[in-house]
């Protein structure tokens, strides 16, 4: 099944990381995205929705302003890599 808004958050993600995006934006841009396909991610997959808000922006983009460039984009990857784990079923969430 198709997760296109579940992909698109995690593409942003992934994009950061790589450079693409600064942190500033992702920190900023990144609950927004998040907040605005919400209810269309809980319905393509609410346990990685609800993962996705958890790690990446309660405990990630919502830190931008609390922790160094490098501190940072740290935090992300880990939980980036996390998610993405668990997206791919190298990770039990139950």
């Amino acid at each position: 099944m198709k997760q296109p808004n579940i992909e698109f958050v995690l593409l942003m993600t992934k994009d950061y990381l790589n450079g693409k995006i600064d942190s500033i934006t992702y920190g900023l841009d990144f609950p927004h995205e998040v907040e605005t396909r919400y209810k269309k991610m809980l319905r393509e997959n609410r346990m990685m929705a609800e993962l996705i808000y958890d790690c990446l922006v309660e405990d990630g983009a919502f830190l931008y302003h609390d922790l160094s460039d490098e501190e940072f984009e740290a935090k992300i990857q880990e939980r980036y890599e996390y998610v993405e784990d668990a997206y791919h079923g190298k990770v039990d969430l139950i």
